[in-house]
């Protein structure tokens, strides 16, 4: 390990992070995550100390290999019926609320 202590997690950690998953938690789930949330972190703290040092990197466990088709142009389906049962369409697209805050 590298002398970086790790601090626990605070309910004001758990309301920020529901708050970006727009989730509303009572006060028994925001105690509940907010051990959860610091019980996840421990088993990083862990897994940090292991020396990975002769270990090689992979992107996954098993070797993969991706079968793909060759891209060929066909006829999509027409946008006026995709837009039909859209609540709120916007011109040539579908109208959704913004998330994001300024």
């Amino acid at each position: 390990m590298d002398g970086r202590v790790r601090a626990k997690i605070t309910l004001a950690d758990v309301e920020h992070v529901a708050r970006l998953a727009r989730l509303e938690l009572s006060p028994e789930e925001k105690e509940r995550m907010r051990g959860q949330l610091d019980a996840i972190l421990g088993y990083v703290d862990q897994l940090q100390r292991i020396d990975t040092t002769d270990v090689p990197p992979t992107s996954h466990v098993l070797p993969l290999a991706n079968v793909l088709r060759e891209d060929e142009v066909r006829p999509s389906y027409p946008g006026e019926a995709m837009l039909a049962n859209a609540p709120d369409p916007d011109g040539e697209r579908f109208g959704v609320p913004r998330i994001l805050e300024e």
